[in-house]
C-alpha cells in the first residue's frame, strides 16, 4: 500500500491531491466519469462555449498571487477529448491565473459531457461564480436555446431563473449593435437597455443612448426620455371638422326633421362640401324620394 503524503498546511487541494496521478485514470473518455486528478496545464484547452469573453487583468493577477500562496482551492472542471487533451468546462479564471502563477498542473474534476452539457455547465458555473455582463448572458442563453433546442421554460429550469428573466435577457439581442456594445462595456445598465428597447426609431434610439452615456442619466430619466419619444411617434389624430356655419347647420336640422333620417352636411372652410342622407332600406329610400319630390 502506498504511503500517503502528509498534508501541508495552507496548500489547499494541492496537498490533498498530491498522491493522485493522472496516469491512474483509463484513457478512454467513456470510462472517466467524475474523478478528481492533477492535470498538466499544458494539456488543457480553453472552452469554446465560455460565456465570458473578457477577463479583468488586475483580478487575474490578484488570483494568481493567491494561488502562489495558497494553491488552487477549488478544482476546475474538464472533459477528456479523443486526442488525450482536456477541454475546460468551468474555471477559466482559475486556469488563467494558474498559468500566470507558473503552475505546471492543477486539480480538476474530469467529467463525461456532450457539447450541449459543456455549454450548460459553463454557463451555469459562470452565472453562479462570476458577474457576466448582460450581453454575455443573453448570448449564452440564446446559444443554449438554439444548439440544445430548449424552450424558454426548459432553459429557465436548467439555469434556475424565472422564465420572464430569460425572456428579458433574450430581448436584448434585438437592440442595435451600438446599444449592445454600450451594455457589454458597462456604459449603460440592463434597466437602461430595457427602456431603450421600446424606442423603435433607430435615430431616436441612438440619440437617447448617447444622452444616457454622455449625461450619465439615471434609469428614471432614461424612461422619461423614452416616454416622450414614444408620444412624439404616435400618429396625430385626424383634423377636427370645421364647424358648420349657421345657415348650413340650420338646414341640416331642418332636413333631419323633414325626412326623419340622419342627414350630414360637411363643409370646408373654402365653402366646398357634401350632404349625405342616410336610409335604412329600399322602402325607406323610396319614402325619402317622395318627400323630396314634394318639396
Amino acid at each position: 500500500m502506498a504511503t500517503k503524503k502528509p498534508l501541508i498546511p495552507g496548500r489547499g487541494l494541492d496537498a490533498i491531491l498530491g498522491d493522485i496521478n493522472i496516469d491512474n485514470i483509463n484513457g478512454t473518455q467513456s470510462d472517466v466519469t467524475a474523478s478528481i486528478s492533477m492535470v498538466p496545464i499544458s494539456d488543457i484547452e480553453t472552452n469554446p462555449y465560455q460565456p465570458r469573453k473578457e477577463f479583468d487583468e488586475t483580478a487575474l493577477q490578484e488570483l494568481a498571487q493567491s494561488i502562489r500562496e495558497q494553491g488552487v482551492i477549488t478544482p476546475i472542471t474538464v472533459r477528456r477529448m479523443p486526442d488525450g487533451k482536456y477541454q475546460l468546462i468551468a474555471g477559466e479564471r482559475r486556469f488563467r491565473a494558474s498559468q500566470i502563477a507558473g503552475l505546471t498542473e492543477m486539480p480538476a474534476y474530469i467529467r463525461v459531457a456532450t457539447d450541449g452539457q459543456v455549454m450548460e455547465m459553463a454557463l451555469v458555473e459562470n452565472i453562479q461564480r462570476e458577474n457576466l455582463n448582460a450581453m454575455e448572458i443573453a448570448l449564452s442563453y440564446n446559444a443554449l436555446i438554439e444548439d440544445c433546442q430548449l424552450t424558454h421554460e426548459q432553459l429557465s429550469q436548467r439555469v434556475g431563473k424565472e422564465r420572464s428573466t430569460i425572456t428579458n435577457y433574450l430581448r436584448l439581442l434585438n437592440l442595435p449593435a451600438e446599444t449592445q456594445l454600450a451594455l457589454s462595456q458597462g456604459q449603460i445598465s440592463m434597466a437602461h437597455a430595457r427602456a431603450l428597447i421600446n424606442v423603435e426609431d433607430p435615430e431616436k434610439h441612438i440619440a437617447i443612448l448617447h444622452d444616457i452615456v454622455n449625461r450619465h442619466l439615471s434609469v428614471h430619466q432614461a424612461e422619461q426620455m423614452v416616454k416622450a419619444a414614444k408620444a412624439e411617434a404616435k400618429p396625430k389624430s385626424p383634423t377636427a371638422k370645421p364647424e358648420l356655419p349657421n345657415l348650413h347647420s340650420a338646414a341640416q336640422s331642418r332636413l333631419r326633421q323633414l325626412l326623419g333620417n340622419d342627414v350630414e352636411i360637411v363643409r370646408s372652410r373654402r365653402g366646398k362640401g357634401s350632404m349625405t342622407i342616410h336610409f335604412n332600406n329600399d322602402e325607406d329610400f323610396n319614402r325619402i324620394l317622395k318627400l323630396l319630390n314634394q318639396e
